[in-house]
């Protein structure tokens, strides 16, 4: 009995380990500054150079998101925003440091939905890779620098330069089923799975065209809900899960079921699966990474709401 006993009590312990360090996909400004000397927790910042440089949460190292220097999307023809490959994106991120073992706080600049954009695609691309141990500040660095003293300046701890940083190995386990093709949209909407195009309203109506696509309009058949209403005041911090769930029934999109998201480039979209798959819990929820893009150069139907 007294075996058993131990078992159990032995048995407790590791599933309290575990949920120890299960990633929340969202922490708090609160979070980071208990965490600041934390073993294995590693800041990844995602803003301009020179902004990181200005200050940066202490010890973060910096990682170039968007522009030709893009070290996480890459263009393949005349398709941009495409993630790269497995083997790149773990290179970079041995190179800043981060292993397998690391648990990823993705830092974005905070000040407007779209910037959050660039935190989900990279915590979606880091799944991908297997990684799960990633979280987004909820805020960006908008909400760490919020908070000032009685002189106006950031009461939070801050660091300027550059993190020297010590190169390690990151051991990618690529989950294939994550990348979404065109023909893949194209039989799964054939089987009815809902089409989500995360774009604001007048690229999914069809009045305006990114530069990245070869038509204007939307996948035929799509619902739209913009990126704009999943955080607050089309800002950087994410609604809660009970406002979203109440605009998503406003949107027409289930908060369960099979469920492809989608924009221009993917990065919209990753806001999409961000909230329907890691904070709604729909499992069922994919990315079309190549998106608008890549439906449009391969000569797909588009649907404009607007004709003119």
């Amino acid at each position: 009995m007294k075996s058993f006993l131990r078992l159990l009590a032995a048995v407790g312990t590791l599933l309290n380990a575990t949920m120890a360090f299960a990633a929340d996909p969202l922490v708090n400004v609160d979070w980071v500054k208990a965490n600041l000397e934390a073993d294995n927790v590693v800041f990844l910042d995602l803003r301009p150079e020179g902004a990181y440089l200005a200050g940066h949460v202490p010890s973060a190292v910096r990682s170039q998101y968007g522009g030709p220097a893009d070290e996480w999307r890459v263009k393949v023809g005349e398709v941009r925003g495409l993630v790269g490959t497995p083997e790149e994106i773990a290179a970079h991120l041995g190179k800043i440091g981060i292993s397998n073992e690391d648990h990823v706080i993705v830092i974005a600049g905070g000040n407007t939905s779209a910037d959050m954009g660039a935190a989900t695609r990279v915590y979606w691309t880091l799944n991908y890779l297997g990684h799960d141990e990633v979280s987004v500040l909820n805020g960006g660095m908008a909400a760490y620098l919020k908070d000032q003293d009685a002189d106006k300046k950031p009461a939070n701890p801050l660091e300027k330069g550059v993190v020297e940083v010590k190169e390690t190995t990151f051991l990618p386990a690529p989950r294939p089923e994550m990348i979404v093709t065109a023909e893949d949209v194209e039989a799964m909407a054939g089987d009815g799975t809902l089409l989500v195009d995360h774009r604001t309203n007048d690229f999914y109506l069809g009045v305006t065209k990114s530069g990245a696509t070869k038509t204007a309009g939307t996948i035929p058949g799509s619902v739209n809900l913009p990126h704009t209403w999943t955080t607050v005041n089309a800002g950087g911090t994410f609604r809660d899960p009970d406002v979203l769930t109440k605009l998503y029934e406003a949107a027409g999109v289930p908060v369960s079921g099979k469920q492809i998201n989608f924009c221009n480039t993917g990065q919209l979209a990753s806001i999409g699966w961000f909230v329907s798959h890691e904070l709604l819990g729909n499992t069922d929820a994919v990315v079309y990474d190549g998106s608008m893009a890549d439906w449009t150069h391969s000569g797909r139907a588009t649907e404009r709401k607007v004709e003119f």
